[in-house]
């Protein structure tokens, strides 16, 4: 999913933003001139592979903490100390970070920009903090967790927005207008991201509320019962139903985007609410959580249309 939304980021969205009209000889547009593009196929493979480094040792120094907590939830997909020992997994997870945090800095070094390795840096530095601590925590952890994953959209632009030459006034107007479509779109995948991973972290946290008692985690499902917990999670879902709202309705005349939004976003999102309001057994909340995996992943294929437009 982490590979999929930054691969889409920089050929689907940010490449027809600025080069749909593009003159391959001076990266010329419309009322525009380019530089170039900031990264380098090679330079863009580095920064996909830092970030996928990176947060495979996040998920290795989640399980490492949550073992005990595993055996409970999920006993049959646990790896550690069955097919691997706590030992090994320790050594995966600092050769996947160091690997990562290298490629990270050493690629910020390069395109001269060195203040961007602290994105790496924070970013090892918050998923140890919370795999240790902050997942334990009453609503934390989960707004943490989701707002990392949208910073996997935000590093891409970040790292990938073309470098504008401006020659004349027409021309800066026209890199400030590209530039600011190329935001407003960032912050709408970005809130996406964020808003429906924050729910499915809800719902698992609903779905793993025997295994996380047995470590004294203060989830809220722990401290407010299931029930309570669930309606949390049905009130961000309306949050992000209002916001799709809204979106869409900016989309009124992108036939193709509405159409899309409304088949594959809106409509499994409110079938989405209408079983979690109903939902009870640990069976309802992983086939809901399991949707909200398919909603985010059509979320992030919408990319695709940008492309195609």
């Amino acid at each position: 999913m982490v590979l999929l939304t930054m691969v889409l980021t920089k050929y689907a969205v940010i490449d027809s933003i600025f080069f749909s009209n593009l003159s391959f000889k001076n990266y010329t547009l419309i009322h525009t001139t380019y530089l170039g593009i900031t990264l380098t196929y090679y330079q863009f493979t580095l920064l996909a592979l830092s970030i996928l480094s990176i947060t495979a040792g996040g998920y290795i120094i989640n399980d490492i903490f949550d073992i005990e907590a595993d055996k409970i939830n999920k006993p049959l997909k646990v790896i550690l100390e069955k097919s691997i020992s706590k030992k090994k997994a320790w050594i995966l997870y600092y050769s996947s970070t160091i690997l990562g945090l290298f490629l990270g800095t050493y690629l910020s070094f390069t395109i001269e920009n060195s203040l961007y390795s602290f994105f790496f840096i924070g970013t090892i530095l918050v998923l140890f903090l919370y795999s240790k601590y902050l997942k334990k925590t009453l609503i934390i952890g989960n707004l943490i967790v989701s707002l990392l994953l949208g910073l996997v959209v935000l590093i891409t632009v970040i790292f990938n927005e073309p470098k504008a030459h401006n020659s004349n006034l027409l021309e800066v107007i026209s890199n400030m207008a590209t530039s600011i479509r190329l935001l407003l779109i960032t912050i709408t995948y970005i809130v996406f991201s964020v808003l429906t991973n924050l729910i499915r972290e809800i719902i698992k946290d609903i779905e793993d509320i025997n295994g996380d008692l047995k470590i004294k985690a203060k989830t809220l499902p722990i401290l407010f019962g299931r029930k309570r917990a669930s309606k949390v999670a049905f009130f961000f879902c309306a949050v992000l139903l209002v916001f799709l709202l809204i979106i869409l309705q900016s989309l009124i005349k992108e036939y193709v985007l509405l159409t899309y939004g409304i088949l594959f976003i809106l409509l499994p999102l409110l079938y989405f609410m209408y079983k979690l309001w109903s939902s009870q057994s640990k069976k309802d909340f992983s086939l809901l959580s399991n949707l909200m995996k398919v909603i985010m992943l059509f979320g992030i294929l919408s990319m695709v249309l940008f492309r195609l437009k």
